[in-house]
């Protein structure tokens, strides 16, 4: 039963269950997710977020943060407290000549994608258009171009930010540095952010596509891969995955995106297709834009999803198998295992100088889990589990912040490593009373 709240009753800025458009505002990209806010505060500005977060304070109600809804988490939404929605905030603004943007938080990838693209500009981001950029970037950001230009975090440069006090405060360098430093990978901890101002890099025809193998091949291929990309220049990102194709059975793929020029990328990949016979090869010159799109089918709303995930430092021989044993096992034709590089300038960052701390050439492994039917969820979520069980012993006591499900502070303590104590002192700072703790939560330090 929802908290009843003193307020006044504007539908067009606040959402009670009874109105219209309840359900469709509380709904996420993760269908397992299915709670009820007391109240949904449709934001426009950063006057409506500090509001939002007055009456959630004033009430003592819990404050959940929407931005693009993309968590696996869910974290966006909170039962019987109060939502933030900033979906509508998606309003874009380029400076061609300083080769920034200013952003949204209700943006999604590709608002950002094709409207820097018609500059023939972009900002490092993630891998599919309907993410938000918002907790993406928060997270830390994992993209295309993670090898040539850093995380979108690295490329944050400045934000509009409501912290838990109601203030509306200005932060780049020179305004609040701490701050900054913790929005770079810190997630939603520390506040409410309204605008975020990134660095743009010329990017705009790249050599992407992808690359599939007979699953005989397989190990072949994983142990070339990681050959070329420990010599491979920044230009060269990739993504490894493992599904299992109901006829044919378990497939390994890469997909690639080169963002130098293309000649010397067909060169850097000359090796790869040289391992074994590709039985797709889709890479081709196309708009960067474009290639940010390419998997949206893959990911449609609606569907039910459970991950696992971690840090995969080397592949030793003993992982290859690990990873290759799963395969065939996995439940649904919809899921997969995934191991994007983190690499070149991503990795070159020093530890200490975003809350992201996670800087060393290696693979961000997910096990991505994804079906339609909820009778179907014991053996989805399973399979997830027990594979990740078999995974552990390679992995590093590490894992990205936006890939975590709901899975205790011990694994968010291995999500910030050795950037925790700061986050948690920033925390004491900024958010004392730990409003902000729907999220991968970070409690205060204490005192």
């Amino acid at each position: 039963m929802s908290t009843p709240i003193t307020l006044d009753h504007d539908p067009a800025t606040v959402l009670r269950p009874a109105d219209a458009g309840y359900d469709a505002a509380r709904s996420v990209f993760n269908a397992m997710i299915d709670r009820r806010p007391a109240a949904i505060v449709r934001c426009r500005d950063a006057g409506d977020v500090a509001r939002g977060i007055a009456l959630a304070r004033t009430h003592d109600l819990a404050l959940s943060v929407r931005g693009g809804g993309h968590n696996v988490a869910g974290t966006a939404v909170c039962d019987g407290g109060v939502m933030l929605d900033l979906s509508a905030m998606r309003d874009v603004h380029i400076d061609p000549v300083a080769r920034t943007a200013v952003a949204g938080p209700g943006c999604l990838l590709g608002d950002l994608d094709r409207t820097t693209g018609a500059h023939g500009l972009a900002t490092p981001l993630g891998v599919m258009s309907g993410t938000g950029i918002a907790g993406l970037t928060l997270g830390g950001g994992l993209g295309w171009l993670n090898g040539r230009h850093g995380l979108a975090c690295d490329n944050l440069v400045a934000a509009e930010v409501v912290t838990a006090d109601g203030a509306v405060r200005r932060v780049d360098a020179d305004h609040h540095p701490d701050l900054l430093w913790g929005l770079r990978g810190g997630g939603g901890n520390l506040g409410v952010v309204t605008a975020f101002t990134y660095r743009l890099h010329p990017v705009d025809t790249v050599l992407a596509g992808g690359l599939s193998w007979p699953w005989a091949a397989a190990r072949d291929v994983l142990r070339r891969h990681d050959d070329l990309l420990a010599t491979a220049p920044d230009e060269i990102a990739t993504a490894v995955s493992f599904t299992r194709d109901p006829e044919a059975g378990p497939v390994v793929s890469i997909a690639v995106c080169w963002s130098g020029d293309p000649a010397a990328g067909e060169r850097v990949l000359a090796p790869l297709r040289s391992v074994a016979t590709p039985t797709v090869d889709a890479v081709a010159p196309t708009s960067f834009v474009a290639w940010q799109s390419a998997p949206d089918a893959g990911y449609p709303l609606g569907r039910r999803h459970y991950w696992k995930s971690g840090y995969l430092r080397e592949l030793t021989d003993d992982a290859i198998t690990a990873l290759l044993d799963l395969v065939p096992h996995i439940p649904s034709a919809a899921s997969g295992v995934g191991m994007q590089a983190l690499r070149g300038a991503a990795a070159r960052v020093p530890v200490d100088a975003t809350a992201f701390p996670h800087r060393a050439r290696q693979y961000d492994l997910l096990l991505l889990g994804q079906w339609d039917d909820p009778a179907d969820d014991e053996r989805n979520v399973a399979w997830g589990r027990r594979s990740f069980d078999a995974l552990a012993p390679h992995l590093a006591d590490a894992v990205y912040v936006n890939n975590l499900g709901a899975e205790g502070p011990d694994r968010v303590r291995a999500a910030y490593g050795p950037n925790h104590a700061r986050l948690a002192g920033l925390k004491r700072t900024w958010d004392p009373d730990n409003v902000f703790r729907l999220n991968q939560n970070v409690a205060p330090a204490r005192g």
